[in-house]
């Protein structure tokens, strides 16, 4: 059954009840402006976004107290399109979701170079614990927080979407993959302020989930702060993760496994890579790492978990920093590969990739009450510095490496400027223990 809707302020939620009562089917959005409050997806519903088509939500937090959510995330339980225990459903065309994230900030910070977002911001859309999705071929634009966050979810095929949001609004994460099984991520174009595309295992009133067998592939990425990447949450397992075929362009960070909160991190491949990574400012995790992986207890009751066997093939493109592997604990990192991997390292106007950053820290957690700044964001000490930000010994090398296990380096070239910048190490490779 399909039901085609005009833009006329019809309510979509009715229609959505009512494909539902009768088995699923599909609602067929117009050419034209549809606004909408919450929307509930059931299984067997297919909301299609037609070409020319804009579905635009009212930006007004409360408004969408019906469609909470049991993973909380900076503050927000909650989004304009959730769907809960649902199996075969999806979200599909050519049209756009008009997001507006420009609502839920209370301005420009320039200390730090981002927008402070509001206290309470929706995500756009929430799938838990649902089977058989498809999100395909629609853009969003302007999200206020998390883009896509699926859950808990498997079998899950995203193909063709783009997502366009602020550059400079923090948490505007493009596609989250939270303790999800059999994901198929490919030919998605992202530019954001956050992370491109993310994996990580969060925990709720569910408990806690694992993370397998994702692939990502023929993407191209634009993030201020790591394009692919796993963690930082990372209670539960993530294993057998695959990146391939992508372009990773204006960014800060290109690559990035981060492990805080007690599960494994194992299998990992990224190939055939193309990067481009820039500095950023303090505000922003990192600055121009090409690939950045690090092992961090955030709970002193919960050691970070184990990152091991991951192999970087075939990257390729120019960077501002260096390739940074850090573990707080020796061979909290083991069995790491680099192989074709050929770089040019260049000076940032900036001057930030001199240190590296091991944020989020167990500070942001209990942030003091007299810190300047935001948890799990970027907060300064007393003497004045951004907890978690760390000057490389000796200068910047082109390879950083501490505590790490079998590191294999198999065709690593990183051609850096001649004369070195100040502030360089003119030692190329340094491995601490």
């Amino acid at each position: 059954m399909d039901i085609s809707v005009e833009p006329n302020g019809a309510d979509l939620q009715h229609f959505i009840d009512r494909l539902a009562a009768v088995g699923g089917g599909t609602l067929l959005l117009q050419a034209g402006r549809h606004i909408s409050g919450p929307i509930r997806l059931c299984s067997g519903v297919t909301l299609s976004i037609e070409i020319g088509a804009t579905l635009e939500f009212v930006p007004d937090y409360e408004l969408y107290a019906r469609n909470s959510v049991s993973v909380i995330a900076e503050g927000s339980n909650r989004a304009y399109i959730v769907a809960q225990d649902a199996h075969d459903v999806a979200i599909s065309g050519k049209g756009k979701i008009v997001a507006s994230g420009g609502a839920f900030n209370t301005g420009f910070d320039g200390t730090v170079g981002t927008y402070t977002p509001s206290e309470r911001r929706p995500r756009v859309i929430v799938f838990e614990d649902c089977s058989n999705v498809r999100l395909e071929g629609f853009v969003i634009e302007d999200s206020p927080m998390w883009t896509v966050h699926l859950v808990r979810c498997n079998a899950v095929m995203i193909n063709g979407m783009k997502v366009f949001n602020n550059r400079q609004l923090p948490n505007t994460d493009g596609i989250v993959i939270d303790s999800c099984v059999d994901v198929a991520v490919s030919e998605v174009v992202i530019s954001t302020a956050d992370d491109g595309i993310c994996l990580k295992t969060s925990r709720s009133e569910h408990g806690i989930g694992h993370c397998q067998n994702i692939d990502v592939s023929d993407c191209v990425v634009e993030s201020n702060s790591c394009a692919l990447k796993i963690g930082t949450e990372s209670f539960g397992d993530i294993r057998d993760v695959r990146f391939m075929r992508s372009k990773v362009r204006r960014s800060n960070r290109a690559l990035g496994i981060f492990s805080r909160d007690g599960g494994a991190i194992e299998n990992v491949v990224f190939s055939d890579i193309e990067i481009d990574c820039h500095e950023t400012a303090d505000g922003f995790w990192g600055s121009g790492e090409p690939l950045t992986i690090t092992q961090l207890d955030r709970r002193p009751e919960v050691p970070a978990g184990l990152v091991s066997n991951v192999r970087v093939e075939n990257v390729t493109g120019r960077c501002h920093g260096p390739i940074n592997l850090f573990a707080e604990r020796s061979g909290g990192i083991a069995g790491t590969t680099l192989c074709n991997v050929q770089l040019t390292m260049q000076e940032g106007p900036l001057g930030t990739a001199k240190q590296y950053d091991l944020r989020p820290t167990n500070v942001d957690l209990s942030p003091p009450k007299d810190a300047e700044g935001r948890g799990n964001a970027w907060l300064r000490g007393a003497d004045g510095r951004i907890i978690g930000l760390v000057d490389y010994p000796g200068g910047m090398p082109a390879v950083f490496a501490h505590n790490t296990a079998d590191l294999i380096l198999d065709n690593v070239e990183v051609q850096r400027p001649d004369p070195l910048p100040p502030g360089w190490n003119r030692i190329a490779l340094c491995i601490e223990d």
